[in-house]
């Protein structure tokens, strides 16, 4: 019931964006140097909506076990290369670099969520990073298990949030999350995957000292 609550009060708000600056360019308010300003924030708001509504279609399948759990032998270094490409756009626009190492290791496991996992934890480490900060992806092997950390230069998380960072729709710092497009359900995704995974998370942060979120899945998931 509160997850339908906050997913009402989510799509309201751009909804709501896009409702009003089509209202002023319908009835002619809008100036015609500003109208080009207009369809860009209802376009945006639009982006909004439909990553919002992309993220909960993912959580709500994980949910209800509809994500098809087909585990197979992966190289975790080339997964976390490829996991972070999307967003190498994304990160040349907010001047963050990203770079993936570690060691080769083999694990039996579900790819697309280890991509989910990874992508979501980069993906936030670029958005709430500094100008000319920087995302390092580091993967290592162990004894019975392969582990993932991401780690960035970004603003940190305070000690009493980091144990709601990973709730839905839970943000730290709203307009800061608002402002770089943050639908409040990345770290949920990452929580529910690795839950399937059997793989454990483990997070540390300072303010104004950057992030750190480790990853470690077992070698071999039983199919």
């Amino acid at each position: 019931r509160q997850f339908t609550a906050n997913v009402s009060h989510e799509i309201k708000t751009p909804l709501h964006s896009i409702s009003g600056y089509a209202e002023l360019m319908r009835g002619g308010i809008v100036k015609p140097d500003d109208v080009l300003d207009f369809s860009d924030r209802i376009y945006s708001e639009a982006q909004r909506l439909i990553v919002l509504v992309d993220d909960i279609i993912r959580l709500s399948r994980l949910d209800e076990g509809e994500e098809v759990l087909i585990s197979e032998n992966i190289d975790l270094l080339d997964t976390a290369r490829n996991a972070i490409t999307p967003l190498e756009k994304v990160a040349k626009d907010n001047k963050v670099t990203v770079s993936v190492s570690g060691d080769t290791v083999n694990i039996t496991t579900v790819p697309q969520l280890v991509s989910v996992i990874i992508y979501n934890l980069c993906e936030n480490a670029v958005k709430y990073n500094r100008e000319n900060g920087s995302v390092s992806v580091v993967v290592s092997d162990h004894d019975e298990y392969a582990q993932v950390t991401v780690s960035d230069t970004g603003i940190g998380i305070p000690a009493e949030h980091l144990d709601r960072v990973f709730e839905r729709f839970y943000r730290v710092d709203k307009s800061r999350s608002k402002e770089v497009g943050g639908t409040g359900l990345g770290l949920s995704i990452v929580k529910h995957s690795a839950a399937l995974l059997n793989a454990e998370t483990e997070i540390s942060s300072v303010v104004d000292g950057g992030t750190s979120v480790t990853v470690r899945f077992p070698k071999n998931r039983k199919k």
